[in-house]
């Protein structure tokens, strides 16, 4: 009896530790989404920049400036997931290793 009740709570250990992973790795994915989402404006920038010898920047101010204010929103938006992802990252990053201290059973599977 001792046994099944001993395989059921480390069943449980272990689905708490791939809970733990899984989260970490949306928090990865956001992260790779923010890099993402951050490199845009940079490539569309600099694009502009390569490029400005062939407009006159008062002739397309129009254009230019809804440009600006969508690429700083897209740094920010890119700049918030990233540290978002950070921020939850070093979160699952303790929780694994609380659960490594509590459980040794564990600890030898986790790096």
């Amino acid at each position: 009896m001792e046994t099944k009740e001993s395989s059921q709570f480390d069943t449980i250990i272990i689905n708490e530790a791939q809970l733990i992973l899984a989260e970490k790795r949306t928090s990865l994915a956001t992260m790779r989404t923010g890099i993402a989402v951050f490199a845009l404006p940079i490539s569309v920038t600099s694009f502009l920049i390569a490029t400005s010898k062939y407009y006159d920047v008062i002739q397309v101010i129009h254009l230019l400036v809804p440009l600006i204010v969508v690429n700083v929103a897209l740094v920010f938006l890119g700049t918030y997931l990233i540290v978002r992802s950070g921020i939850r990252i070093h979160r699952h990053d303790r929780l694994m290793q609380e659960l490594k201290r509590k459980h040794s059973a564990v600890a030898e599977f986790i790096d």
